[in-house]
């Protein structure tokens, strides 16, 4: 038996339950917070809800055959997992609403440096299973590190878009590409988790390795001038350390904090 190519991905779509991006609107043209809100409290509560409903608050009939269309298109590249369109079609303010659709594809990245936006020491990449860490004189390569990246539909990162991408950017030309980025430092000041990394993983129980457990950053750039002055490859294993748990509480922290956001988004009771 023959089945529509559209049937399929509508089905395989519907698999996927209660993701964020399918419960959004604040993409369309024109539409805000505020009118999202007022569609939800209207009982349309997804992209479905959206087509079936025989009226739509504030939205006129041109007005809706255009959104339907931005639908149309927003579904098919959800399907085909198109992180890109994805990129493109949210602000970043609004990224965290794609954690559920490429979370099994993405990557925790943090960096370390010489002193603020100096040279870049370490790299440290987490799939949510491996890290993988590009150190300065050994395995840092532009080539792997773009091969590394493209790897992924999502990077998550904390106060990466002030501080980790730029400064990867200003050394590693074209090597970040362009698919979602979730900045953690933002998403969790939504629900009042405000200051450094550190600060909110004791604020909400997140461990560190006892050897590393106080350090900061100003730490991660000692570490490396007495390892490039000694030669002593323990300073440099306990910077490793110490970015390897930068990037692996990432992900319990991700966890933690987008359904908060969410919840409290969607004003869910």
């Amino acid at each position: 038996m023959h089945i529509n190519n559209s049937v399929l991905w509508k089905i395989e779509i519907e698999r996927k339950e209660l993701l964020m991006i399918k419960e959004s609107f604040i993409f369309l043209k024109g539409v805000g917070l505020q009118k999202e809100t007022s569609l939800w409290q209207s009982g349309i509560h997804d992209w479905d809800r959206f087509r079936e409903s025989k009226t739509l608050p504030g939205i006129t009939s041109s007005r809706r055959a255009a959104h339907e269309r931005q639908l149309h298109t927003a579904e098919k590249a959800l399907y085909s997992s198109d992180a890109e369109y994805f990129a493109k079609l949210l602000k970043p303010a609004h990224a965290w609403r794609l954690y559920d659709s490429f979370k099994e594809d993405a990557v925790f990245l943090d960096i370390e440096t010489t002193g603020f936006y100096g040279d870049i020491t370490v790299i440290g990449l987490y799939d949510g299973i491996e890290t993988k860490t590009f150190v300065r004189g050994f395995t840092m390569d532009k080539a792997a590190l773009k091969k590394e990246l493209e790897k992924y539909k999502m990077i998550i990162t904390f106060n990466g878009a002030s501080f980790d991408l730029p400064i990867i950017e200003k050394y590693f030309q074209g090597v970040v590409p362009k698919i979602p980025h979730i900045d953690l430092r933002h998403v969790c000041s939504k629900i009042g988790l405000t200051g450094g990394l550190k600060n909110i993983e004791r604020l909400v129980g997140l461990k560190r390795a006892d050897a590393v457990a106080n350090m900061g950053g100003a730490d991660a750039v000692y570490l490396w001038r007495q390892w490039r002055a000694t030669g002593n490859k323990e300073f440099l294993d306990l910077l490793v350390q110490y970015n390897e748990e930068d990037i692996i509480n990432l992900k319990p922290l991700a966890e933690l904090a987008i359904p908060k956001v969410w919840k409290n988004t969607r004003r869910i009771t």
